[in-house]
């Protein structure tokens, strides 16, 4: 558990649209076997160390006659941003996806000082 100091509480959220293979033939929608979308994202400003990142899809358009396999994730986080990756597998179609993202952690201060 991270704990944070209640007055340097910041948090960053968003969202972003991944793919949208279906218009394109892109190797979602028409491929198999393992399959990945990488979206960068950074955060409006730096946090003071990587922060805790939540992400969720929150659209996604899938063909009705594949199995529905799908793994979202946040890694590579650091204190500017982080990667979501979109993972799906054997017969899975997928047409798009978008992903929406939350990110909680401790940032700077005005009142921030430091002696070097």
């Amino acid at each position: 558990m991270k704990r944070l100091r209640n007055h340097l509480i910041g948090i960053d959220q968003g969202e972003v649209a991944m793919f949208s293979d279906f218009e394109e033939g892109g190797p979602m929608w028409t491929g198999h076997g393992p399959r990945k979308s990488v979206k960068t994202i950074r955060f409006s400003e730096r946090f003071r160390q990587a922060p805790s990142v939540q992400v969720s899809l929150s659209m996604w358009d899938i063909d009705r006659d594949s199995n529905q396999r799908a793994d979202i994730t946040a890694e590579e986080i650091t204190d500017s941003g982080f990667e979501i990756v979109f993972r799906t597998w054997g017969d899975t179609q997928v047409a798009r996806v978008r992903a929406s993202w939350m990110a909680i952690g401790e940032v700077a201060h005005d009142d921030d000082w430091s002696l070097e």
